[in-house]
Formats: structure tokens, sequence, C-alpha cells
């Protein structure tokens, strides 16, 4: 299954939001993304038909093996991005923004050495 931008938000907003809170609903989503919950649960049931995530009896949110690893690598994106725009000197605020977008963009090979290069200036 193809997923779009908004499709790696919402997993990496659960993603973050596990991490913090322990457990995630869908309205804990919303909150944290500013959107409605009735779009919440359309991201949700079709993050759930393709297997990203799971909908416990008590309405909690759960990654599957698979949303948990596109989670975390579009959320480790996003901390390098916002490291890297705020340490050339961007507004904090701004590099968040501009490092969300980046995020689903860029190619892994441009992700992979980008990184690899600024692993190679902090030696």
């Amino acid at each position: 299954m193809k997923l779009y931008a908004s499709g790696e938000d919402y997993l990496e907003t659960i993603l973050v939001l596990q991490k913090k809170l322990g457990m995630v609903r869908s309205v804990d989503v919303a909150r944290r993304m500013e959107v409605s919950k009735p779009s919440v649960c359309h991201a949700v049931n079709i993050l759930k038909d393709g297997g990203f995530i799971t909908m416990d009896e008590d309405h909690f949110l759960h990654l599957t093996d698979v949303g948990r690893e596109v989670a975390e690598g579009i959320y480790e994106r996003h901390c390098f991005f916002t490291e890297q725009l705020i340490a050339a000197g961007v507004d904090p605020k701004t590099a968040e923004a501009d490092a969300c977008r980046i995020e689903h963009v860029i190619s892994n090979e441009s992700y992979t050495r980008l990184k690899k290069a600024a692993a190679q200036e902090q030696e």
C-alpha cells in the first residue's frame, strides 16, 4: 500500500504520543495534529486497512511492526532535519515546519548521504 505524507504524519504522531503518553487514542492524535476527529477517524481506517496500526477494544491505537518501522524512519528524518536547520541558524519553529515537509520528499539515497556527511563533519 502506498503511504502518502499525511499517513506518515499520522504514524509519526502516534509514535511520538506513545513515547510521551504510553497509550494513544484518536482524540490525542486530533489534538496533537490540530485536525478534526473525523479526519483522524478516516486516517485511522486507512492505516488499519494498510496494516500499519491496530485499535484495541478500548479504542487505543497501536503501531504494527510495519507501522512502527515507518514511523521511526519518518521521526528520525524529522529530528535530523530539524537539528540541521537549527544548527544552520534557522528559527526553531520554522525549522520544525520545514523538516516536516522535507522528511516526506527526500530520497533515501539523498537522506543517507546527508546523514553520513553530517556525521563526518562532527568527527
